[in-house]
């Protein structure tokens, strides 16, 4: 999937969870421009749709990310609900399908 955004909706609900609560790197979530595995998270998604992400940040930590798409005056927006770095086990498995080659 690829994310046709303007950029990230930051605001009081989420910005001080990202350090403080999720021990994520503000910044890191930018690896949502850098190739990751999206997916519908339906079992999150009552009241919007929500999406996850798997992917790598610029250092080369694997991170989860669920988000929201946001427009907010007329620009597309990626609201991350909550991130956090990936445990051991989903590493592996992360770092398992990305060298698996695909068939097309």
């Amino acid at each position: 999937m690829n994310l046709q955004v303007d950029g990230f909706d930051w605001d009081d609900g989420n910005r001080s969870k990202c350090p403080e609560t999720w021990s994520v790197d503000r910044g890191d979530e930018l690896c949502l421009w850098h190739g990751p595995r999206i997916a519908p998270d339906p079992k999150h998604s009552a009241d919007e749709d929500r999406l996850i992400a798997v992917g790598k940040t610029g250092t080369g930590k694997p991170l989860f990310v669920a988000f929201t798409m946001r427009t907010k005056e007329g620009r597309r927006l990626i609201r991350p609900v909550t991130a956090r770095y990936m445990h051991a086990r989903e590493i592996a498995a992360y770092e398992k399908e990305s060298a698996t080659p695909k068939n097309r």
